[in-house]
């Protein structure tokens, strides 16, 4: 079994085309068959039903496919250390983040980890909450950011680093709107602008509600931050967001009011894998981000 063979497999796999996968990858299409009826030859099985050029992986093939993702990614990342073992600081940073964090956490945590390593690239990729952990686990990531921190993660370890307050977020014309805060329970007749079912931030909010005797009404959703700000902009709602979320990007025609009861927070911070090591700058950019928060909450 030859690595090229298994670039080819995984390549034509995710297209489910051989001429496409051939077009990707810069060789003929002949090529690509040939080494996939070698590899088919080799393990004494179908991996693909074929139909012309277009093709369907077997159930041993799906299989198959899982276990090749899983060993390039080990292959990439032992060719990764000993070029990054060569110069930690020129090496590449690969991390899942979600939408909540856009904004304002991960652009300035790299832009400060950047003025000290310009050399570093970064490789970014955005998942639902839940997403997150399941990319550092199959190692599609090494470091996700995200909040609430989870815990009792099978071979993986969060960390917080720090812990941030949930607001209200109104309509400028709403009957609360020039309160210097307000409980929770305020809100009770409200119609509410959520993240759909599914969501960690929804349900934070739900939860908080129920524990204090209500049931959110809602009446918009939105599948990220800005649309659900501009859904309460429009007068359509009210929500409960992070107050990270709104630094420096408060909308039009909306206030933000801080809850004192009860009070309401989320741990936001990382998970990394504990069974195999972050390649070293991922590692400097782990140590960095420890340090970088704890000096911002000393302030």
């Amino acid at each position: 079994m030859e690595l090229r063979q298994i670039k080819y497999f995984i390549e034509v796999a995710k297209r489910e085309h051989v001429t496409e996968a051939a077009d990707a990858l810069h060789v003929a299409q002949s090529a690509v068959s040939r080494q996939i009826f070698n590899l088919e030859e080799e393990l004494g099985v179908d991996l693909f039903i074929r139909k012309g050029r277009t093709v369907k992986l077997t159930p041993v093939g799906k299989v198959f496919l899982e276990r090749m993702i899983h060993a390039m990614n080990v292959i990439d990342n032992a060719t990764q250390v000993v070029n990054e073992y060569l110069d930690p600081e020129k090496g590449v940073i690969h991390i899942g983040f979600p939408s909540s964090l856009t904004t304002y956490i991960l652009p300035t945590a790299i832009s400060a980890f950047r003025e000290r390593y310009p050399d570093v690239q970064f490789s970014l990729s955005q998942y639902a909450y839940r997403g997150l952990t399941e990319a550092v686990a199959s190692g599609d990531v090494n470091i996700a950011l995200l909040g609430p921190v989870p815990t009792n993660l099978k071979d993986m370890e969060g960390t917080v680093l720090f812990n941030e307050n949930m607001v209200a977020l109104l309509p400028a014309n709403h009957p609360l709107a020039n309160k210097s805060s307000i409980a929770l329970y305020e809100l009770k007749e409200d119609s509410f602008v959520l993240f759909p079912e599914g969501f960690i931030l929804r349900e934070l909010v739900v939860k908080a509600c129920m524990q204090i005797g209500f049931e959110p009404k809602v009446s918009f959703e939105g599948e990220d931050i800005d649309t659900i700000k501009g859904l309460v902009s429009a007068g359509l709602g009210v929500s409960i967001i992070p107050e990270i979320t709104l630094v420096d990007t408060l909308p039009r025609e909306t206030v933000m009011i801080p809850i004192k009861e009860p009070k309401f927070t989320r741990t936001v911070g990382m998970v990394v894998p504990t069974n195999r090591q972050l390649l070293p700058t991922e590692k400097l950019f782990y140590d960095f981000l420890q340090n970088y928060f704890a000096h911002l909450e000393n302030f």
